[in-house]
């Protein structure tokens, strides 16, 4: 789980400090793994390398969506859905981070980075040579 805090102004203008939460389960990555030919590190590597920038904006956009969720206070569980992300979509520190994470490579490794860092224990425990790890750099 991956938390990132933000200052920004809401759309009435009050400035707001808060921290969100990001995490991609060991379930997630895999389905994006196998899901994905030649894998999530290979298609990303492939779109950073040809300066694939419509690519790179929607994978960015997917990820954070996809990655964004919220914790319940016992801690059990961590509740995404197409609401939480359609509403979170709408915010303006979706906006800040969205465009943290578009504009700045090494902010945009870490956040992923971050998120699925796991993927490197799901690749050693795993028999299954199509689960690489997600290591691809954001140049």
């Amino acid at each position: 789980m991956y938390a990132v805090t933000k200052t920004y102004k809401d759309f009435n203008g009050v400035e707001r400090t808060e921290t969100k939460l990001f995490n991609l389960t060991e379930t997630e990555v895999m389905e994006m793994e196998l899901g994905t030919a030649g894998g999530v590190a290979e298609m990303l590597q492939r779109i950073v390398d040809a300066k694939d920038q419509p690519s790179i904006i929607k994978f960015f956009k997917e990820f954070i969506l996809k990655a964004y969720g919220v914790k319940s206070a016992d801690g059990e569980y961590f509740e995404k859905s197409e609401e939480i992300s359609r509403k979170f979509a709408c915010t303006q520190f979706y906006n800040l981070l969205f465009m943290e994470l578009a504009t700045d490579d090494g902010k945009a490794a870490e956040f992923v980075n971050h998120v699925i860092p796991k993927v490197v224990d799901i690749k050693r425990n795993s028999e299954n040579p199509a689960i690489a790890p997600v290591a691809a750099s954001v140049n």
